[in-house]
C-alpha cells in the first residue's frame, strides 16, 4: 500500500512514437470528434424536440447519444492534445477518475444498447404487449437500472486497482488509463485481480454479445411468414445490430475475454469502440429510420 506513493504521474505511450503518424492521427481524431458531437448532439434535439421522445425506442437512442457523448469525451480530448505534446502524462488521480468514468459510462452504454436489442424485439416478436411492457414509467425504471449497472460495473474495477502498489516503470502503453495495462504496471501479483477484472468486463460484454444475437435471431424466426414490409424492417433492425456487434462489441471482446496481458494491437482495438462506434452510432440507429429522417428535416 504504501509503495503506491511512489508513482506520481503516469506516462502514456500514446499510438504512436512517429511525430508525422502523431500530425496525422491529430487531424483524423479531431475530425472524428467533431462528427461525434455534431451527429449526436444533432440526435438528441432532434429527438428531443419532436413527439420521437414518447416513443420507447427513440427514448433510449436519446440516451444512448448521450452516452456516445459523454464516453468519447473522457478520452478523445485528452487523445488529440496528446497527439501534439512532447511528453504525454497523467497524474495518478487523474488516472484513476479516467478509469473510473471511462468504465461507468461504458457500462451504461453496454446495457443502454441491450434495453434498445429488447426494445426491438418486443415491437417486432410481441406487437400488441409493446405499449404495456414499454410503458413511460418502466422505460424510466429500465435508464435507472442501465446506470445503476454502470456504477456497479466501475465500481468493481476501480476497486480491483485503487490498493494496487505502484512502484515503477510508470509507463502505460496505451493512449488512456485502462485496467489490463495498469495490472501490468502494479508491484504485485495481478493474477488473481485478472480473473476477476475477466469475469467483470468481459461476461457483461459476452452476455450483452449474446442478447443482441439472440434478439435478432428471435425476431428473424418470428417473421418468417409476415409480410415483405415487416420482414424488410426486421431485417433492417437485425443488420443495426450486427453493425453495433462488429464496431463495439468485437474488439471488447478480443480484449477483454482473454487472460489480463496487453499488446500493441489492443491501442488500434481500443479506438473502435472510444471513437469510431460513437460516431457512427447516429448512421446506424437512427438516419436510416425515416421517423428520424423527417424529423431532421423539420429541425433543418
Amino acid at each position: 500500500m504504501g509503495n503506491r506513493n511512489n508513482v506520481t504521474v503516469f506516462i502514456l505511450l500514446g499510438l504512436s512514437q512517429n511525430k508525422n503518424i502523431e500530425i496525422l492521427c491529430f487531424v483524423l481524431f479531431l475530425f472524428c470528434y467533431i462528427a461525434v458531437w455534431m451527429g449526436n448532439l444533432f440526435i438528441m434535439i432532434s429527438i428531443t424536440c419532436s413527439p420521437l421522445i414518447n416513443q420507447p425506442m427513440y427514448f433510449f437512442l436519446n440516451y444512448l447519444s448521450l452516452s456516445d457523448l459523454c464516453y468519447t469525451s473522457t478520452v478523445v480530448p485528452k487523445l488529440i492534445t496528446d497527439l501534439l505534446a512532447e511528453r504525454k502524462t497523467i497524474s495518478y488521480s487523474s488516472c484513476m477518475t479516467q478509469l473510473f468514468i471511462l468504465q461507468f459510462l461504458g457500462g451504461i452504454e453496454i446495457f443502454v444498447l441491450t434495453r434498445v436489442a429488447y426494445d426491438r424485439y418486443v415491437a417486432v416478436c410481441r406487437p400488441l404487449l409493446y405499449t404495456v411492457t414499454m410503458s413511460r414509467q418502466r422505460c424510466n425504471a429500465i435508464i435507472t437500472a442501465c446506470c445503476t449497472g454502470g456504477f456497479m460495473h466501475s465500481a468493481s474495477q476501480f476497486l480491483l486497482t485503487i490498493f494496487l502498489p505502484f512502484c515503477g516503470p510508470h509507463e502505460i502503453d496505451h493512449y488512456f488509463c485502462d485496467v489490463y495495462p495498469l495490472l501490468k504496471l502494479a508491484c504485485a501479483d495481478t493474477y488473481r485481480i485478472g480473473l476477476l477484472a475477466i469475469v467483470d468486463s468481459g461476461l457483461v460484454a459476452l452476455v450483452t454479445f449474446v442478447i443482441l444475437m439472440g434478439s435478432c435471431f428471435l425476431m428473424l424466426h418470428t417473421i418468417r411468414g409476415c409480410p415483405a414490409e415487416s420482414r424488410a424492417k426486421a431485417l433492417s433492425t437485425c443488420s443495426s445490430h450486427v453493425t453495433v456487434v462488429g464496431l463495439f462489441f468485437g474488439p471488447v471482446l478480443l480484449i477483454y475475454m482473454r487472460p489480463a496481458e496487453t499488446f500493441p494491437e489492443d491501442k488500434a482495438f481500443a479506438l473502435f469502440y472510444t471513437i469510431i462506434a460513437p460516431m457512427f452510432n447516429p448512421l446506424i440507429y437512427t438516419l436510416r429510420n425515416l421517423e428520424m429522417k423527417n424529423a431532421v428535416r423539420k429541425m433543418l
